[in-house]
């Protein structure tokens, strides 16, 4: 769908082109409001200025539809064949490397109750066990602020992707 196809869908159809993006229904309604766009450009930034108000109950809620990295994403939607689709290196790593991100995971949720979120595309494994080994040791206001962030990049790459 390009930028002038989205501004001319009707709502529910507008609607359904970007919620794969995030689980916030408000983000997604905002956006879709927010009609028409001179440009890609002026979509993304509005799209980003959006998502500079999301808190961490936003982050509690989109976070329901993340699975742990290294597990296959719940349903058969976009979203989750996205998730799948970034997660890819997760897929390629050896076994040890895989039980070192489920001890991971484990560990980032115990500290801190919630699933480890990190932008996977473009990272190995390897890169995101290592963050995640860093990220363990922030505060959790640090953290929230980190896993804030890494949804923000999520939603925002997966929007421009829509727009290819």
């Amino acid at each position: 769908m390009s930028p002038e196809q989205f501004n001319q869908a009707p709502v529910t159809e507008a609607r359904k082109q970007i919620a794969h993006c995030v689980a916030l229904a408000g983000w997604v309604d905002e956006l879709v409001a927010a009609r028409p766009f001179a440009s890609l450009d002026e979509l993304l930034k509005t799209g980003e200025r959006l998502a500079s108000g999301w808190d961490a109950q936003a982050l509690d809620k989109a976070l329901s539809a993340h699975p742990r990295i290294g597990e296959k994403a719940q349903g058969s939607g976009k979203e989750a064949a996205l998730s799948s689709g970034e997660q890819g290196s997760v897929k390629e790593a050896d076994a040890d490397l895989k039980e070192a991100l489920r001890a991971g995971n484990a560990a980032y949720e115990r500290r801190f109750g919630r699933v480890f979120l990190i932008r996977a595309k473009g990272r190995s494994a390897g890169e995101m066990l290592a963050e995640l080994h860093r990220r363990l040791a922030n505060d959790p206001q640090q953290e929230q602020q980190e896993a804030l962030d890494q949804l923000r990049e999520i939603t925002l790459l997966r929007l421009k992707e829509t727009f290819r």
